[in-house]
């Protein structure tokens, strides 16, 4: 028994959510967003509210039931509210500026690593230490933050790179000499 596949999900005002088959497109003030599901699960649109069915207990249909439920919400959140990751820069020297749509690091390297926004994201930069990602596509707004944040990710003995926001960076001790 799935117990986030039997949620309904309750669609919010001023948003669209429409079933053609596997095909499932939600617009809202946001934006719009398609996705294609497995044409096993049915999906219905009654009373303002999303139900996701399974034709059998079986393993795979299981999984795929709450799956399915969860991505559909999060496209109605989406098209609703934005969704957003916080990046945070650590290091001397390092920081961010903001060129047009892209991102321009300084992250200690010889030069410069322009980072262009995909599609659907839009970045705020509100100080020279800090990248808040910006869209209405959950799956594409961590993605984004996680290519960021490989670009010099956070190291245990100085604490510096780009670490999300919430992120806690367990600091190691350096080497000592003899004694």
């Amino acid at each position: 028994m799935s117990r986030i596949g039997n949620n309904p999900i309750t669609i919010p005002e001023g948003v669209e959510v429409n079933v053609q088959g596997s095909h499932i497109s939600v617009k809202g003030p946001k934006g719009t967003l398609e996705r294609e599901i497995n044409e096993k699960l049915q999906v219905t649109v009654a009373d303002g509210k999303v139900t996701v069915k399974r034709p059998n207990d079986e393993t795979e249909m299981k999984s795929l039931h709450g799956l399915t439920r969860t991505l559909i919400n999060n496209m109605v959140i989406g098209v609703k509210d934005e969704f957003t990751k916080e990046l945070q820069i650590n290091g001397v020297g390092y920081r961010v500026q903001k060129q047009g749509n892209d991102l321009n690091l300084i992250l200690g390297f010889s030069h410069p690593v322009i980072y262009k926004a995909p599609q659907g994201i839009a970045f705020d930069v509100p100080n020279q230490n800090t990248i808040i990602v910006k869209g209405i596509d959950k799956e594409l707004v961590g993605q984004t933050a996680a290519e960021i944040r490989t670009k010099r990710p956070p190291e245990v003995y100085g604490g510096k790179g780009i670490k999300y926001s919430y992120e806690v960076i367990r600091r190691k001790e350096g080497k000592t000499g003899k004694k």
